[in-house]
Formats: structure tokens, C-alpha cells, sequence
């Protein structure tokens, strides 16, 4: 028995007995398959892999297998992620001593030299594009983390440079022989720097385009689906925060001329405020797409919580492998860095600002340097939000089409090129019948905006008769200054909301509103009514609660015991408004906060959020039975609202 092996089980992972194995053929059920390998190294380059496992779909003469190298400090979610994918999983060390007719890897590291088969290398990102310290030739281990750039010698003549991960000698060549059978090349601008950096691998250099790529361009006309999935309404702009790993990344924040300063200090915090605090919480959406080595190289929680004011103010963190593309598809800015995210974002022609980019750690002949040559710089000095509507107003969609031009070689036409390839690695040709496909991008869930932060509402009203109402709401959290005192703000009055799920109970005690969003059956919660007449009791200090039972709708309870629903009146084709609807039941406090009668709002009132009007009818709805509690007036008295006096979560 090997060392490191007891009772089958290798590095943590059991030595497969079938479909291949000691004793496999008394137990396989197809025989003589051809043998595909994917090599997985962490989260990321599973991703890639991922892209392609299609092509081999429908052809029962393939088994496809995969298996860890190990060989990556970024380890946690591969066994999570290769056991959603259902296929075989080899230890390493079984891998290495099984033959394959195909092996297909989408990074460099480990002893992939071992592989007993023919290796099909794809790059794991937008091309090769960042240089990394000579990896350790035992193990070939590019992902360490120690990135050593050679900051003095960044011409690209110069023979001293630090050699750039994935075109250079030192990723590509084992003993002095290519290490790929098929080293697959994105766009003829990655072969040139090839022939350059290493003539002995131009052999194995095959252009295919990008299956990443091609499958956003796949989908990029459910950008509208996807906006409404993400919860993004018509006049709301959805900002996307990209960060590839590393200390000298956006999310890092070690310096790498961020905020138009070069070695500028950290600015993740900033930026997490100033998202939080200038942009109203109606007129924009904001998500996160981080990087994988960020989730699981720190860990998902840790990465939740570094984020969770962000989040409580109503950022939304996409989770690692699925729904970054479709975020990016949705979006109308990017704040973003020297990631393929970012890169991916300029080549749509998103709108990008860099709040970091190390040119030094990139090859500067490679396309994503000459993105950070091109994309505006995000200041930390002057207004966040002023920065993003002028890149989204003043930008040229053309502004990036030589750099979209490099994306890929064939657009659209990746997973033809690559399963030629591939079969013809293999020795047999593809089948007849099935055309070569990627799946597309599915339509992720539905994910409501929501911020739990307190929130505080700045009001103006526009009309009496009509009823009309401009609002504009804002998260709380840090220490904000209370946005109603900027002299610069017109308000007629103010107020706060605070959610039933908040963190911060306290808040409820001095709330104008309390919200709370369930669906209108929970049982927990009982009907819309009766915990609307339980908040009331509950919540002495406030003047209405409010319950969101659905997408573009509320019921809600004043004081005075009446019960109301208010509903937003569909698009013309029907379809919801996605305004948060504790708008709308904000805009009925402010109204009747200032002394005018409940039924001067009825049937419709005319709610205003940034340039977009959201037509919401008020119903009186029949009373509940008589609450126990002491919120009820007599149905007799004046419909009355207290108004409280203004007390906000600014204030201690």
C-alpha cells in the first residue's frame, strides 16, 4: 500500500473501483469508453471546466471523470462543487496512474506532466494577462498567493521581468517539452505574445475563442429578465462591484492606484459607505461579484460579514459560481478592477470606472493593461455618486470595441472549435446529430430589493389634488449625517422606516414606520391584518406599519385602526412594478402625517422615486375584528395620524 493510502482511500477521497479501477470491468455497465479527465485546481478553473463539460453531452461513448490536483491553497468549495457536478471523482494519485484518451485542465500547477493522456490546457479568464513569480517546477504551484511582480523591469523587451502566468516557459515547458498537447488560446493576440515569451509551445497553440464569453453573448437578450430577477425596475441603474483576488485588488486594498492616487490607501471601506450613503435606495441596485479565491480563500461567512452593512443597506453578493454573468449582463456601471469581470463588463460595453489596477502586475502588451490605459478612474475626493452617473452618461458604447475585438477570436463560436478539437484528440469524430452547445445562462430567482438598515425617508410633495409625492430613501448605517439637513435638499418632511428584521431592535422603538415583508400566508405571522393590529401594539412610538405581501404591494394599518392596501398599477405589458412597496406605504404616512385625510388619497396616489412614477392605488378595506390592543380609535373620529416628532436613527 502506497503512503497516503488506507483502505482505498487517498488524500481524503476513495479510490474509485468503477467506473474505472482494480476490479472495474466485473462492474462497469458500458464498456469501452473513451476516457475524458477534467483537472480541476480550485473553484475557479472548475468554472471553465464547467463551461465545456456540454460538449461531451449525448455521445454514450464518452465517460467523463474529474479529479483535484491539490496542488492550490484554494481548496474549500471544490468538493462541494465537483460533487454538484455528479461525475466520478479520482484521487489525485488514482488520476495519475489511470490512462486517459483526453485530459482538459483550465490552469497551470500541480504535476500535470503525470497525466497519462493527451492534455488540453485552457485559460481560466479573459486570456493571460497577470504576471506571476516563477512557480516551484516540484510542484508547479502558481497559486500561492505570493505574487512577487518585478516592479523594476516592466518594459516588455526586457529579459528580467517577472514571466507572465500561463505564456511563459516557466508554466509551459517540463523539461524542456510543452506540457500541453493542445494549449488553447482565446485570440491571435495571445499567440503573438507566445511566439514571444515561448516559441517551443507555439506548436500546441490552438485558437478557440471563449465558452465564457460567448455564453454572456448568448444571453444577452434577457438583459431585461435578468434585471427584474436582480430586482432592478424601470429608472433604477444596478451598479456592480468587481474585485478579482489579491492584496493589491479592489477588495484588497493594498494600494494599487486606486481612487486616481497611485498607492492610495484601502478603499473598499469607502466605497462600501459611500455606496450605502449616496445612493438612494430606490433609484439603485448594487451587487457584489467577487472573485472565488476571495470566498474561499477567506471563507463565505467571513466575506458576508466584512460585507453586512453593505448588505443590510441592500447590496446584493453574488454568490460565486452561478449568476456573476448574469449580474454583469444587468448591469449599468462597473466599479471594478484588473479582473476578467471588469474586462468582460468594457468588452459589452458596460460603463466602468477602476478603483484599483495594478499595471505593474499585468503584462503591458497584454488587452487588460491597456484597459487600465483606457477606463476612467474612480477619486475617492468628490461625490461617489456624481462619479458613476457621469460614466454612465458620458460614455461612448464604441469607447472599448478594439478591446471587445480581442475578447475572442471566434465569437459565438467556441463550443464548435473546442469539442473539434477535443474528438480529434481523442481519435474519433464527433457525433453525428448533435450540434456542439453550451448551456445557457439560466434565469436566476427572483431576489427582491431589501435593506433592513434603517431607512430614512425624505419627502416632497409635489401636489395635493391630485395626490403626489416625490421620495427619497436612504440607508443608515455608520454615522452618517441625517440627509435631511443637507441645505442643498429640498424636503418638506422626514421620517424613518425601520424593518421587523432589522439588527437593530432598538431602532424599532423610535420608528415613524415599521415594515415587515412576508408572504400574505405565513403562518408564523397570521394574516396581513392581525399583525398589523399586533405591530401597532407592539410599537407604541409608531404611526403606521406596514406589511409587503408581495412584489408591488402592501397592507397597512394606521393608528387610527384603518386598514389599507395599496398596490402599484402594472406596466403596459403587465408586468409588476418593482419598487419596493414600504415606499408607498412611506408616502401614505408622509400624507396623512400632515394632517390630510385618508380619503383624500383615495383611489389612486401618485408616488415619485428619482424620475420614475409608480401609480399606486389606495383601497380601504373592510375592518378586522376589534383589536385587543390600545392603537384603535373610535370608526367615528377624524382619520388623524400623530405627527412624531422628528426622531431618527442619526440622532442618539
Amino acid at each position: 500500500m502506497k503512503s497516503g493510502e488506507r483502505a482505498g482511500v487517498t488524500g481524503g477521497t476513495a479510490r474509485l473501483r468503477v467506473p474505472v479501477g482494480e476490479d472495474a470491468e466485473q462492474w462497469v455497465t458500458r464498456v469501452g469508453c473513451r476516457r475524458v479527465l477534467f483537472i480541476v485546481h480550485n473553484v475557479t478553473s472548475a468554472t471553465r471546466l464547467l463551461d465545456v463539460l456540454p460538449l461531451f453531452h449525448s455521445d454514450v461513448r464518452v465517460q467523463m471523470f474529474a479529479t483535484c490536483t491539490g496542488s492550490s491553497p484554494f481548496l474549500a468549495g471544490v468538493p462541494e462543487l465537483l460533487a454538484q457536478a455528479g461525475l466520478p471523482v479520482l484521487p489525485w494519485e488514482q488520476a495519475r496512474d489511470t490512462v486517459f484518451d483526453l485530459a482538459v485542465a483550465a490552469s497551470y500547477g500541480g504535476e500535470l506532466g503525470s497525466i497519462r493522456g493527451k492534455l488540453a490546457i485552457l485559460s481560466h479568464g479573459m486570456g493571460y494577462n497577470k504576471r506571476l513569480g516563477t512557480p516551484d517546477t516540484g510542484h508547479r504551484t502558481p497559486d500561492t498567493g505570493h505574487r512577487t511582480p518585478d516592479t523594476g523591469h516592466r518594459t516588455p523587451d526586457t529579459g528580467h521581468r517577472t514571466p507572465v502566468f500561463g505564456l511563459a516557459p516557466d508554466w509551459l515547458l517540463e523539461d524542456g517539452r510543452p506540457l500541453a498537447t493542445a494549449t488553447v488560446l482565446s485570440h491571435p493576440e495571445q499567440l503573438e505574445r507566445l511566439r514571444s515569451a515561448c516559441p517551443e509551445a507555439v506548436p500546441t497553440a490552438v485558437l478557440a475563442g471563449d465558452p465564457c464569453y460567448d455564453r454572456i453573448l448568448a444571453a444577452l437578450p434577457q438583459r431585461d429578465r435578468f434585471r427584474r430577477a436582480l430586482g432592478v425596475g424601470p429608472g433604477q441603474r444596478l451598479i456592480v462591484l468587481s474585485s478579482t483576488w489579491a492584496p493589491r485588488s479592489l477588495f484588497g486594498g493594498a494600494g494599487a492606484g486606486g481612487a486616481g492616487e497611485p498607492g492610495a490607501d484601502d478603499l473598499l471601506p469607502w466605497l462600501l459607505s459611500r455606496l450605502a450613503a449616496e445612493l438612494p435606495a430606490d433609484e439603485y441596485r448594487t451587487t457584489a461579484v467577487l472573485h472565488p479565491n476571495i470566498w474561499y480563500g477567506h471563507g463565505p461567512g467571513q466575506v458576508r460579514a466584512w460585507l453586512d452593512n453593505a448588505r443590510r443597506a441592500g447590496l446584493e453578493a453574488i454568490p460565486p459560481l452561478d449568476g456573476w454573468r448574469q449580474a454583469l449582463i444587468a448591469a449599468d456601471c462597473v466599479l471594478g478592477d484588473h479582473s476578467s469581470v471588469t474586462y468582460y463588463a468594457a468588452s459589452m460595453g458596460i460603463p466602468v470606472l477602476l478603483g484599483a489596477f495594478p499595471q505593474e502586475d499585468l503584462d503591458p502588451l497584454s488587452p487588460v493593461a491597456a484597459l487600465g490605459r483606457t477606463a476612467p478612474r474612480l477619486f475617492r475626493r468628490g461625490s461617489l455618486r456624481a462619479q458613476i452617473d457621469r460614466a454612465i452618461t458620458s460614455h461612448n458604447p464604441g469607447r472599448y470595441k478594439e478591446l471587445a475585438e480581442q475578447t475572442s477570436s471566434s465569437p459565438g463560436e467556441s463550443a464548435a472549435l473546442l469539442r473539434r478539437l477535443f474528438y480529434g484528440l481523442m481519435g474519433i469524430p464527433e457525433p453525428e446529430g448533435h450540434p456542439a452547445l453550451l448551456d445557457p445562462l439560466p434565469l436566476p430567482p427572483y431576489v427582491p430589493a431589501r435593506v433592513t438598515a434603517p431607512i430614512r425617508v425624505l419627502v416632497r410633495q409635489i401636489s395635493s389634488d391630485p395626490p403626489e409625492l416625490a421620495l427619497v430613501r436612504y440607508a443608515v448605517v455608520g454615522d452618517e449625517p441625517d440627509p435631511s439637513e443637507d441645505p442643498a435638499v429640498r424636503v418638506d418632511t422626514a421620517h424613518t422606516v425601520v424593518d421587523e428584521e432589522t439588527r437593530e431592535t432598538g431602532r424599532l422603538r423610535v420608528a415613524d414606520v415599521v415594515v415587515r415583508h412576508a408572504a400574505g400566508d405565513d403562518p408564523r405571522l397570521g394574516p396581513p391584518a392581525a399583525w398589523a393590529s399586533e405591530a401597532l401594539d407592539r410599537y407604541p412610538y409608531c404611526g403606521l406599519v406596514a406589511y409587503v405581501d408581495g412584489p408591488d404591494r402592501c397592507v397597512v394599518r394606521t393608528r387610527e385602526g384603518d386598514l389599507v392596501r395599496l398596490s402599484a398599477a402594472a406596466d403596459p405589458e403587465g408586468r409588476p412594478d418593482l419598487c419596493d412597496p414600504a415606499v408607498y406605504a412611506s408616502a401614505l404616512y408622509a400624507w396623512l402625517a400632515s394632517g390630510q385625510p385618508l380619503a383624500d388619497a383615495l383611489p389612486t396616489i401618485t408616488v415619485r422615486t428619482g424620475a420614475t412614477a409608480h401609480h399606486v392605488t389606495v383601497e380601504l378595506l373592510p375592518p378586522s375584528p376589534p383589536p385587543t390592543g390600545s392603537h384603535a380609535s373610535s370608526s367615528a373620529s377624524p382619520i388623524r395620524i400623530r405627527s412624531a416628532p422628528t426622531r431618527s436613527p442619526f440622532s442618539s
